[in-house]
């Protein structure tokens, strides 16, 4: 008879993990499954900068929206190709989505977004009242 090791932190760790990421995931309307878009972000004392991979993506078929408070990030990565008898297919696709609560006021009429290679960088600068000041002090003569 063999020992099997039982690790129920472990176990339950594991089970934790799969039920964040059945969370992560977002639902249509029509009860299709929406993902949840991986973004990579950053802030400067002037900017707060976001990245995300959508290879193979149109830039023109993703939507950017800024409502208040809310930035949100749609779009669809292309389908499987038809016909193929695919050994592996491990890759998105489908329908994603993110929606982000902005912390700090940004000055939306300023907001870029580009897209290189695969990666959608949007650069959402910081609204001037929250800008660090630089205060020069003057030498009394």
């Amino acid at each position: 008879m063999a020992l099997m090791r039982v690790a129920p932190r472990s176990d339950w760790m594991d089970l934790q993990r799969a039920m964040n990421r059945m969370f992560e995931e977002d639902w249509d309307n029509g009860g299709s499954r929406v993902a949840r878009l991986p973004l990579d972000t950053y802030s400067t004392e002037n900017e707060i900068v976001l990245k995300a991979a959508i290879p193979g993506v149109d830039p023109d078929a993703v939507e950017i929206t800024v409502e208040g408070d809310t930035l949100t990030i749609s779009g669809e990565m292309p389908g499987r190709l038809e016909g193929v008898d695919y050994l592996f297919s491990e890759r998105f696709h489908g329908a994603f989505k993110r929606t982000l609560k902005l912390n700090v006021p940004i000055d939306v009429d300023e907001i870029e977004a580009s897209f290189e290679n695969g990666e959608l960088t949007l650069v959402l600068p910081k609204a001037e009242e929250i800008r660090p000041k630089v205060i020069k002090v003057s030498a009394a003569k």
